[in-house]
């Protein structure tokens, strides 16, 4: 009863987000040319990110009702990237909304008015409420449910058959699957018109930039399928991946703004104008960000190493006490 139900809510959760891939859509296709400058290939990530969580979300939610226990693994781990990504939204609104909201002019603009006095705090109050509610209490519910006992016994019973996301423990597959959804954007990118890579000092763009992009799609992607297999080869191709691109945004920021970066990307001047009023782009505090973003990506890398099989052991999945968050 209860993996019908949650699989209900979540096949709804893939409408909302296909809504928005209509949305986004007609607003790139009609209105985006007109308000922003935004061309509908500026909007070819969003749409394609959109795109695919609506998929995969509709998906999760048939196995959950069929009660397939694939479908509970990659729920749980979709909730936990969730609720991680909650977790840092707040965090970075935090660090920036007090910043945006000063440097909004009192009087308004002539395509933007002003908010009125008192209202900033209400904008903060209300958007941190929202974020806390739907992107941190809403996958804390999903995890405590899909983590039950009961929740994997049942699909155990009613699902008997060994599934791909049984070759390997659940902290490595949650990396795993993450990459691979992620190849379908990285792809897109050198089709949207914005491809800039930070490369030690200067900025790849054009075709450069393209086939930078392109080969680290397929890195990351062989690294994927290598940490699935349990190889520490694919371990240490992220790792070395992870530490060659924080070296490289760090000596390009220090030398570059972030409005350069966004000026190479070919934003509309009215897009343009409305991120420098936000003091987003002041100095290059958002690439230190980003940066210390990275550490706890690196910190539960070194986590999962010790699920990963030495040299000369046989393949297969390593039985290690308490190896997963399942």
């Amino acid at each position: 009863m209860g993996l019908s139900a949650f699989g209900i809510l979540t096949i709804m959760l893939g409408c909302v987000a296909g809504l928005f891939v209509l949305l986004t859509s007609f607003q790139a296709a009609y209105g985006g040319a007109r308000n922003t400058g935004l061309r509908f290939s500026d909007m070819l990530p969003v749409i394609s990110a959109y795109g695919t969580i609506a998929v995969t979300l509709v998906w999760l939610g048939i196995g959950s009702i069929m009660a397939r226990r694939w479908a509970r693994a990659l729920l749980l781990i979709f909730s936990w990237v969730w609720l991680i990504m909650g977790v840092a939204m707040i965090c970075f609104m935090a660090f920036l909304m007090p910043r945006m909201l000063a440097n909004m002019p009192a009087g308004g603009t002539d395509g933007q008015p002003g908010l009125p006095s008192g209202m900033k705090e209400v904008v903060m109050a209300v958007m941190f409420l929202f974020i806390g509610v739907f992107f941190v209490i809403v996958p804390a519910v999903w995890i405590f449910f899909y983590r039950s006992r009961h929740v994997k016994a049942t699909c155990e019973t009613r699902d008997p058959v060994t599934r791909w996301t049984d070759a390997c423990p659940l902290p490595v597959l949650g990396l795993c699957v993450m990459a691979m959804i992620s190849e379908p954007m990285m792809l897109l990118m050198p089709f949207s018109g914005h491809v800039v890579m930070p490369f030690f000092g200067m900025f790849l763009t054009g075709i450069p930039g393209s086939i930078f992009w392109l080969a680290f799609a397929g890195i990351w992607f062989y690294a994927a399928w290598s940490l699935y297999k349990l190889e520490q080869r694919g371990w240490w191709l992220i790792l070395i991946v992870l530490c060659v691109s924080m070296a490289s945004a760090l000596v390009t920021f220090a030398r570059h703004d972030m409005a350069e970066m966004y000026s190479l990307m070919d934003y509309p001047e009215a897009q343009m104008e409305q991120i420098q009023n936000s003091g987003m782009l002041i100095g290059n505090h958002m690439a230190w960000l980003m940066s210390l973003s990275m550490l706890p990506f690196l910190g539960y890398l070194l986590y999962i190493k010790k699920f990963l099989r030495r040299s000369g052991d046989q393949a297969g999945p390593q039985q290690i006490p308490g190896a997963s968050f399942q």
